[in-house]
């Protein structure tokens, strides 16, 4: 037997490295477009925006407090249930305000009496000084006429003597006349019935006595979503005691943290798209960026951070930043306070400013809910006073 290797055998082909190299030099290519790819979405479309999931939505809570005290008698609304401006949420027993408010009226009623009594004392105390200047003038001409008549003896000095008696009586009847008038003059000089300070003061406290008494009735100053209702029937309240809160769902906003390093583009009136958790992509917000925060979340909380103390290490701060929403959009699609929600801000545009540059052109916030009320009093003394005068007819 031999082991000699045949030499007529062919050796093994080595593998071919072509699909080796065909492969690496597609998955290269691949990476160059994709980082291109990368750089060109970057250079137009990403570094053109701001973005965060740190936002949230916040709107005005309307607080609905009494004005008196008062044991509950009826609530006119509960959780979750519309409500308008205007509407009677919740009804106090008016019995002590309603005592209240008839003595004020018949107190301003005989206040208006009184003042008229004023008004007639100064013209009869005109008449009573013109009545005491005629006789003094008499009493004047017969102690003159006596003096001529003594030394002839047709005049006594006993009469004489007596005509000065008369004459310094009259003189005092018209100084005493003169100060009751001018003491009467001074209580309706310069003023007109309804302004004499008499009838003010009783014109006010009518007016407060009024007002309990429509106070009674706690009305809704927005129209909005009730939420936390606190009362219950029985329950006897004091001025300022949470009841329940409004929540105007059409003024709602969002607050968007975002970091210290993306605020540097950003301006009043950007655009902003906003994506609500609630609804998911589906549903996308149209908003306009309306302030940026004047401090960090930091800055304002109850413990501010102590960075002098020497534990110090260096967080990004987030500043919160202020989302007007379209209100078209939050009518069809209702948010609730405290979602969360994606924010993206354009900020390509950046001519806007970066804080208010001036004051708001009026009240932020108003309600009419409260005008009726002293409007309805006003009214009412007007009536009072018209029917305590000379002449008024009485039903």
């Amino acid at each position: 037997m031999t082991t000699e290797l045949n030499p007529n055998v062919n050796a093994p082909a080595t593998p071919s490295n072509g699909k080796r190299n065909r492969a690496l030099l597609i998955l290269l290519a691949f990476l160059v477009l994709a980082a291109l790819a990368w750089a060109a979405w970057y250079l137009l479309v990403a570094r053109w925006h701001e973005t965060t999931d740190d936002a949230y939505v916040q709107g005005n809570v309307v607080a609905i407090t009494p004005q008196t005290t008062g044991t509950v008698i009826a609530i006119g609304a509960d959780d979750g249930m519309k409500v308008i401006a205007g509407q009677t949420l919740v009804q106090l027993d008016p019995s002590d305000a309603q005592v209240a408010y008839e003595q004020a009226t018949a107190n301003l009623a005989n206040t208006v009496r009184q003042v008229r009594g004023l008004y007639s004392a100064v013209d009869a105390g005109q008449a009573d000084l013109a009545v005491r200047q005629v006789a003094v003038t008499k009493t004047r001409a017969d102690v003159a006429r006596r003096q001529g008549l003594v030394a002839s003896g047709a005049v006594s000095a006993e009469e004489l003597a007596h005509a000065r008696e008369e004459l310094a009586a009259a003189e005092a009847a018209l100084s005493a006349s003169r100060g009751q008038l001018s003491r009467n003059r001074a209580l309706v000089d310069a003023t007109t019935l309804q302004k004499q300070p008499q009838v003010q003061a009783a014109v006010a406290q009518l007016r407060q006595a009024y007002l309990n008494l429509q106070r009674a009735a706690i009305v809704a100053p927005v129209s909005g979503y009730v939420a936390k209702r606190n009362v219950q029937l029985g329950q006897r309240i004091q001025p300022g005691a949470a009841l329940m809160t409004i929540i105007p769902l059409e003024q709602v906003w969002v607050e968007a943290n975002f970091k210290e390093t993306q605020l540097a583009h950003m301006r009043i009136g950007q655009p902003v798209e906003v994506h609500a958790d609630l609804y998911g992509d589906d549903v996308a917000f149209d908003g306009k960026l309306v302030s940026l925060g004047l401090g960090t979340g930091s800055a304002f909380s109850l413990l501010p951070a102590q960075n002098a103390s020497g534990n110090w290490i260096k967080i990004v701060q987030r500043v919160p930043v202020r989302i007007e929403l379209d209100p078209a959009q939050l009518a069809k699609h209702p948010l609730r306070l405290g979602l969360s929600m994606h924010v993206d801000v354009g900020i390509r545009d950046q001519n806007g400013a970066v804080l208010a540059s001036a004051p708001p052109a009026g009240p932020v916030l108003a309600t009419k809910a409260y005008e009726k009320q002293l409007a309805d009093a006003d009214a009412l003394i007007e009536d009072v006073i018209r029917r305590n005068l000379p002449g008024a007819k009485h039903g």
